[in-house]
């Protein structure tokens, strides 16, 4: 019973658990069982949908938003762009090269890696915004959905009687697989179909049959790290969520162990107490995992689309 009660916020149920033991049933559509998160999902998506609808119609002919709703979203969404997006992924199409053709250093002087890295990302910026954008902005609707997404499922989940759809694997692995393909559509169309996994091996040169067989290790390694690389999405994303749910029902569930013990009165502060600062904690890390999955999203496109 306490198990039961410690993970029901992060299983998926046909109906939903409301106050005072009632229970809402869903239906069954065409054979399908319609569950608590496909409804949650779609509440997310609903919400969505009405918060950057609204956004976009108030800031569309170059207007400003106003209110502090709205701001607070656009907050959100400018800070994904300009700190994430545009930083990581740079512009695909820039070389190296034709930046020291154009900017040629006297003979023996090379400039820091991270003043060029600046001077590249300014010069992408200003011949860029002449046309409007910049290059990584492409990018910028995968990204900001992922964020969003999960955002508000997370925050979702903090509602009494609701659930954490990112606490469940199966969401979180379907936004890990989506993560991957992504990142294999955006750097084919950079390299190519075929082309995307000999770009994944960095340039070597070795004498002999060496460079054929550190191709070769290399070569496995990027594949197999590619992969790993989007399974860690899934699984951080869903252990953070459950393990945060997990602590919270743990402390209520002191209350239901001690309510005919004589020691309730001494147990109840310190559970409802710990509920709240792992409340408030949650609350922050349902920002922290949308950003670093969305963070991490950017890094594994960005490496896809740059040769190595």
């Amino acid at each position: 019973m306490l198990a039961s009660g410690t993970f029901h916020h992060v299983y998926d149920f046909a109906y939903f658990e409301l106050p005072f033991g009632i229970e809402l049933p869903l239906p069954n559509l065409f054979g399908m069982q319609i569950t608590k998160f496909m409804v949650l999902q779609l509440v997310v998506f609903l919400i969505t949908l009405f918060i950057f609808r609204g956004l976009s119609q108030r800031i569309a002919g170059g207007k400003t938003a106003s209110g502090w709703w709205w701001n607070f979203w656009e907050m959100l969404a400018l800070y994904i762009r300009d700190e994430v997006v545009r930083p990581i992924i740079g512009d695909p199409h820039h070389h190296d090269h034709t930046h020291e053709e154009h900017n040629p250093l006297p003979h023996g002087e090379h400039q820091h890696p991270f003043k060029e890295a600046e001077h590249i990302e300014a010069e992408g910026r200003s011949s860029h915004n002449v046309h409007g954008g910049h290059p990584a902005d492409k990018y910028l609707p995968f990204v900001w959905s992922c964020f969003f997404y999960i955002l508000i499922a997370n925050l979702l989940g903090a509602v009494p009687w609701m659930g954490s759809v990112t606490g469940d694997l199966n969401v979180t692995a379907a936004l890990a697989l989506t993560a991957l393909a992504a990142t294999y559509i955006y750097g084919a169309q950079v390299h190519g179909f075929v082309g995307f996994w000999p770009a994944l091996v960095p340039s070597i040169d070795a004498p002999g049959l060496l460079k054929p067989i550190l191709v070769g290790m290399l070569f496995a390694i990027e594949v197999l790290g590619f992969f790993i690389k989007h399974a860690v999405l899934c699984v951080r994303l869903f252990a953070n969520i459950m393990g945060g749910h997990t602590v919270l029902g743990v402390l209520l569930g002191f209350l239901a162990m001690t309510a005919h013990l004589g020691v309730w009165w001494i147990v109840a502060p310190g559970s409802i107490a710990g509920q709240v600062g792992v409340g408030l904690l949650e609350l922050l890390v349902a920002f922290i995992q949308a950003y670093v999955f969305a963070f991490l999203a950017t890094i594994f496109i960005g490496m896809s689309l740059h040769e190595h």
